[in-house]
């Protein structure tokens, strides 16, 4: 039995879970936006097309042309004279002038898919490991919020469980 002026492990942690679970909402819908986005990512969907002319080097073979450009999967239609034609654009093997048409996310998604794909040389990445510590906290504090001898304790055990074989099954699928 605790004492009046004393409060328990149990409830500090309910209280740090709360708080941090509160303030963590507005991330947690910007990042589950982006990742439902982010499965669409090779429809068109919530995109808008945009066209780039860029300089490049004259004179690139065809099989050159995908990897200055940055275009994975680049395949050479055809050519014709100095023109090469690709999926989506042209490029003059004289001049060196390269068109292309791509589809990029509109605002605010254009952003906010960044946040799932920051590297460790970008500024942000300090925010995303943030986030994740954050979740990871929020995730394990879940646990330590009752005591062990509780039923919710218990059940909250079995269900966490439950989640990783879940997770685990999704993962080897």
């Amino acid at each position: 039995m605790e004492t009046k002026g004393k409060k328990s492990f149990n409830y500090y942690m309910r209280l740090l879970h709360r708080n941090v679970g509160f303030f963590l909402i507005g991330f947690v819908v910007i990042y589950s936006l982006s990742g439902i986005v982010l499965i669409y990512r090779d429809t068109d969907l919530l995109k808008k097309e945009k066209k780039i002319i860029t300089e490049l080097p004259a004179g690139l073979k065809s099989n050159e042309i995908g990897s200055a450009l940055k275009i994975r999967d680049f395949k050479a239609l055809k050519t014709e004279g100095n023109m090469i034609y690709y999926q989506g654009g042209s490029y003059n093997s004289i001049t060196g002038k390269a068109e292309y048409t791509v589809n990029e996310l509109v605002f605010p998604f254009n952003k906010i898919t960044g946040l799932h794909k920051t590297a460790s040389n970008n500024t942000l990445h300090w925010f995303t490991l943030a986030f994740g510590i954050a979740l990871l906290f929020m995730a394990i504090s879940s646990l330590l919020m009752y005591k062990t001898a509780s039923h919710t304790f218990r059940v909250g055990i079995l269900t966490a469980i439950a989640g990783i074989i879940i997770g685990v099954i999704l993962l080897s699928v």
